[in-house]
């Protein structure tokens, strides 16, 4: 006589007969993960600090620094030192770089009420943190914005190393010019000097 037991999927299935009994584990392990191929992990680092208002200041720029208003929506560009073409021009690039994103509105691109800053509305969503898109894009315009100033800073060191360091071509060693009373097109005995016009020069 042969009794067999019938169960479901994924239990013991037992098989009795007068002779012995026969185990069987059926465990399956087959497992389905559904993830959204749409989302994409953002890494970045910035120099930026949060004042007591909440607001998000961020000072990697040479030029600018960029304040992110979380309460009113907004975006604030000002000059980091003195205010130059290089200011307007980097505020003008981040600006329309997010227009383009579309984390900005079009017609809110304006200039600030500070004399050389400029700002813009950001736009609403309910698909979106409005605040963390726009911090992730401002990240993304510093990646494009990097080579730039990197050229920048390095012309002005080269700058700075041909005033303060210059070759052997372009510089004399003290003492290797001999002392002489008139120098160049300088004249210093005559009645009157060509460049003080109307002055005694004695």
């Amino acid at each position: 006589m042969v009794r067999i037991n019938l169960v479901k999927a994924g239990e013991t299935e037992v098989i009795t007969s007068d002779d012995k009994d026969v185990s069987v584990d059926v465990k399956p392990t087959v497992s389905i993960k559904v993830m959204q191929s749409n989302v994409k992990t953002h890494v970045f680092e910035l120099n930026a600090r949060e004042s007591l208002d909440g607001n998000i200041m961020i000072f990697d720029h040479k030029d600018i620094d960029i304040v992110l208003m979380q309460e009113k929506k907004k975006i604030v560009a000002f000059a980091k030192e003195m205010l130059t073409d290089n200011v307007y021009g980097a505020e003008s690039r981040m600006f329309e770089f997010l227009k383009k994103k579309g984390i900005v509105a079009y017609d809110s691109i304006q200039g600030g009420n500070i004399y050389g800053s400029m700002e813009a509305q950001i736009l609403e969503s309910k698909k979106f943190n409005p605040v963390k898109s726009a911090l992730v894009n401002i990240a993304q315009w510093f990646k494009e914005e990097t080579p730039m100033m990197k050229g920048m800073e390095a012309y002005d060191q080269m700058m700075d190393d041909t005033l303060l360091q210059p070759d052997r071509e372009h510089s004399t060693e003290l003492g290797e010019v001999p002392q002489a009373a008139d120098k160049g097109s300088i004249v210093t005995n005559n009645m009157f000097a060509p460049y003080l016009y109307g002055r005694y020069t004695y």
